[in-house]
């Protein structure tokens, strides 16, 4: 169905399994969008030989298999779509629970080997027992408010859980160790970090009641198998089920399959026709919304961007990489640093994307190498650029405003802008100039003294080499001082036509800007 959707849009679509690493880095570079399950890997290595690869899209959530910082070096979108496969792996979770309480997998085999032990295999309740719940994010919420039909004590630890969600769910919110503490269940549900792996551990099963029963549907390595297999063995922990190992997929001589009081599953979680369904066309519809209209949604590496708020962003957006682009033509070499100011209406919007078009903007004229919205704060960071944000409600005379201050080691020059009719881009001020500047297209950025003839003389010399204007627009802090120019053209002028120009009368410095505005953020 997903394939459909692909062709449908009028991409070329291969459809390759079982390949090894080596073939897949051979074929990468011919690609746009590569859609994966758990079980490719896109490493570093793979992506370096991808020239032409703009997206990885995961059928599924998990993303571990994939190397996310070298994707973002090379500008690559990396989404995957975590609502497909909620509530299949939830559903799995509280199956493994149940069989794990009611010893059904033991007692099956038992049965189909001709047994009838049935005081060997007697379970406990869930009804009043206490789940722990580490991690709430889609899944986990689920599985708590399954585990609350059960009429189970929920727990539940996640570091970004607010006090008032928790209430609304109907959870308790505590600290890891306190779950640990009290709970007779744990359930995890969180991606393998440098933070979550090895979380269950020999040290943290012995802070654990004894008896208790671990459910792990998420990722291998959250629950360290060499200790666990310990504390089975010992009592310590009275069961265990799992539906992901360290290594996929696991082989026949795991320690663990030897034990009784473990049951397993190879890796069910999202293996329903339901959910199989649903992530193939989400990856799909999100990988033709990025290719063909460059709307960013589910990225792990890029804020995305709901499809409400995109009507909102978007001006925003556009509005920033035309500041920062027109900034930093104007500003010249040697940036060290920028600070974007949200003022305004503009304060309450989501800054990230914002913030990501203006360093986008800033770059694309000072760099050789491609810039996008994924990259583009990897490229700064690398070069030492420090990027700031501030939030004001103030905005002088308008509605919104989002002000780009762009240092080097001597200098500063500020640059502010606007949405005329919430839709259309100007840049309002030049440092203290005002000014109103579509940035679009081939424009002059002329310093100037505030005296006669100058305008006249730029537009003279312009038509004498049949320059062609399309705007000006003339900003003075006061009569006779300083003043700015700024002239669109309808083509680039060539250098000695630019020499000549600031060789005129009155004339302190002039630069040329070019200005094209892309879509790829939404």
């Amino acid at each position: 169905m997903g394939v459909n959707i692909l062709k449908d849009a009028g991409f070329e679509v291969d459809v390759k399994t079982g390949m090894s690493p080596d073939e897949l880095k051979a074929c990468i570079a011919q690609y746009h969008g590569i859609v994966i399950r758990s079980a490719t890997k896109i490493t570093a290595d793979i992506i370096s030989a991808s020239d032409s690869l703009r997206v990885i899209g995961r059928a599924g959530s998990g993303l571990d298999n994939v190397d996310k910082a070298a994707a973002s070096k090379k500008g690559i979108v990396v989404m995957n779509t975590p609502g497909g496969n909620t509530i299949t792996t939830a559903e799995h979770t509280i199956a493994l629970m149940v069989s794990m309480a009611r010893n059904i997998p033991q007692a099956t085999a038992s049965m189909k080997a001709g047994k009838w032990d049935k005081k060997k295999f007697k379970g406990v309740e869930l009804f009043g027992k206490t789940l722990g719940v580490v991690g709430l994010g889609q899944i986990g919420a689920q599985v708590a408010k399954r585990a609350q039909g059960l009429e189970m004590e929920v727990l539940a630890y996640d570091p970004f859980l607010s006090d008032d969600k928790a209430a609304e769910m109907g959870v308790e919110k505590l600290s890891i160790e306190e779950i640990f503490r009290r709970a007779d269940f744990i359930t995890f549900h969180t991606p393998l970090t440098d933070e979550t792996k090895n979380l269950v551990n020999r040290k943290s099963i012995n802070t654990m009641k004894d008896g208790v029963r671990l459910i792990n549907c998420a990722r291998g390595g959250i629950i360290n198998e060499e200790d666990l297999y310990e504390a089975l063995k010992s009592g310590k922990v009275a069961g265990a089920a799992f539906d992901v190992f360290i290594t996929e997929p696991t082989t026949s001589d795991e320690k663990l399959f030897e034990l009784d009081n473990f049951i397993c599953t190879p890796h069910l979680g999202a293996s329903t026709d339901e959910a199989q369904t649903n992530v193939a066309v989400a990856v799909a519809e999100q990988i033709v919304d990025y290719l063909k209209h460059g709307t960013i949604r589910n990225a792990v590496n890029f804020p995305s961007i709901p499809k409400e708020d995109i009507p909102k962003l978007t001006p925003y957006i556009r509005l920033a990489e035309g500041l920062g682009n027109f900034a930093a033509q104007v500003f010249g070499k040697g940036l060290t640093g920028m600070t974007l100011e949200f003022g305004g209406d503009a304060a309450e919007l989501k800054t990230e994307p914002i913030t990501i078009a203006a360093i986008k903007g800033v770059l694309d004229p000072i760099l050789q190498e491609t810039v996008n919205f994924v990259n583009a704060p990897f490229i700064a960071r690398d070069r030492g650029i420090e990027t700031k944000v501030t939030t004001s409600s103030e905005a002088g005379d308008y509605h919104s405003i989002l002000t780009l201050t762009l240092m080097d080691k001597e200098k500063s020059m500020s640059f502010s802008g606007t949405l005329y009719g919430r839709k259309d881009p100007r840049i309002v001020m030049v440092d203290d100039f005002p000014v109103e500047i579509l940035p679009e297209g081939d424009i002059l950025v002329v310093y100037n003294n505030d005296k006669p003839g100058v305008i006249g003389s730029i537009g003279t010399l312009l038509a004498e080499h049949r320059i062609n204007i399309a705007w000006m627009h003339f900003g003075r802090k006061s009569a006779g001082g300083l003043a700015i120019s700024v002239v669109a053209v309808d083509s680039k002028l060539p250098d000695d036509l630019l020499d000549k120009l600031r060789a005129l009368p009155n004339i302190l410095s002039a630069r040329q800007v070019h200005l094209s505005l892309g879509r790829e953020a939404g």
